[in-house]
């Protein structure tokens, strides 16, 4: 019965081979400009053609020329054009220096350009999936301490700025979602994509959440939402998990599935609308502690060793609250009077880059 039960927990995507996963994990591709792509293909064409002409001329001796007469550089170069591009000729022979030359200045790159236009996009569609799959194979082995985004709609979107606006690189972002479209617009930010349906254990395996330092759940649906953080935490027991959810009666099924913190985007919001309409002043500095692009941020930092011993309140920066033990406490909190050793201080900095 635990054989039959393994069987049917293994398997899936995460166990499918790499190229199998081409179309369902997207990995960024940096951008090439095409007429550097092609100049890159022509010197590789130009050195190949130079090599080999080198090789015939020094071996001259063991090559006829129709016309007769010792063989040049001219006419080494000529048999090598021809030969390299597959070129022969029957009835008609240049035999004249000035008539392959021709041959070699006009004829031969004309000749290689076709090659290059025909086949190198033959074979580039061709191994377009070889390549692809090499890359997510890469990609899986060295993926760790990423973070997870479930969901790319506007909150999605919204925090995958916030991370990137706190020095997180979008090449440790991976995106989680069912929408092509929404992907689509994922990967050309520079973001890895994984489609899929989220709350299935091996979609979120196949985006390395087993290894992933933080999940942020942003899926448009309570019940998505819990059923998502419930697998990820299976799978992930020490991800920092973030999760919003649109309901505040859902806020313990969220805690119990496992996320460390909720987020209740439609009461924030409403608070904010109720807010505006008697001090709209209070709802502009909030969104500019919300933005850490400009203005003011906040943001968390280590104690300082000169800092231990002292009061919150009189540290160089204004401090809103200390994390003691993973526990957040608000100063003028009894526990905190004294900053300790290994505390974490939550404090309001300029914004920008942190």
């Amino acid at each position: 019965m635990r054989k039959r039960l393994r069987r049917r927990q293994g398997g899936g995507l995460v166990d499918e081979p790499d190229y199998a996963l081409v179309g369902v994990v997207r990995i960024p591709e940096s951008e090439k400009s095409p007429a550097r792509a092609i100049g890159r293909r022509v010197l590789w064409a130009l050195a190949a053609l130079f090599v080999c002409s080198v090789i015939v001329y020094l071996d001259r001796d063991g090559y006829i020329d129709a016309k007769e007469g010792e063989m040049s550089y001219i006419d080494a170069l000529y048999y090598t054009s021809v030969t390299l591009s597959t070129t022969g000729y029957g009835d008609i022979t240049p035999i004249t220096e000035s008539a392959r030359l021709i041959n070699i200045i006009f004829i031969t790159p004309l000749r290689v350009l076709f090659l290059i236009v025909l086949i190198g996009t033959t074979l580039e569609v061709l191994t377009e999936r070889s390549r692809q799959a090499m890359k997510i194979q890469n990609w899986r082995n060295r993926v760790r301490n990423h973070t997870i985004v479930i969901g790319y709609g506007t909150k999605g979107r919204t925090a995958v700025d916030a991370v990137i606006a706190d020095g997180g690189k979008p090449a440790e972002i991976v995106i989680v979602d069912k929408d092509q479209a929404a992907l689509d617009v994922a990967n050309a930010h520079g973001l890895v994509t994984v489609r899929g349906d989220a709350t299935k254990s091996d979609v979120l395996r196949l985006a390395g959440v087993q290894h992933a330092a933080a999940i942020v759940v942003a899926a448009n649906r309570d019940d998505t939402a819990v059923l998502a953080t419930l697998t990820a935490r299976e799978i992930n027991g020490h991800a920092k998990i973030v999760a919003s959810i649109n309901e505040s009666e859902n806020t313990h099924l969220m805690r119990q599935s496992g996320a460390n913190s909720v987020v209740v985007s439609s009461e924030t919001a409403g608070r904010l609308l109720g807010i505006a309409t008697i001090t709209p002043s209070v709802v502009e500095v909030v969104e500019d502690l919300l933005s850490p692009e400009e203005g003011y941020a906040i943001a968390e930092r280590e104690v300082e060793p000169s800092e231990t011993g002292g009061s919150p309140a009189h540290t160089k920066d204004l401090v809103l609250g200390v994390v003691r033990a993973g526990k957040l406490y608000r100063v003028g909190d009894e526990e905190v009077e004294e900053i300790e050793a290994g505390d974490r201080l939550l404090y309001v900095r300029q914004g920008g880059p942190a």
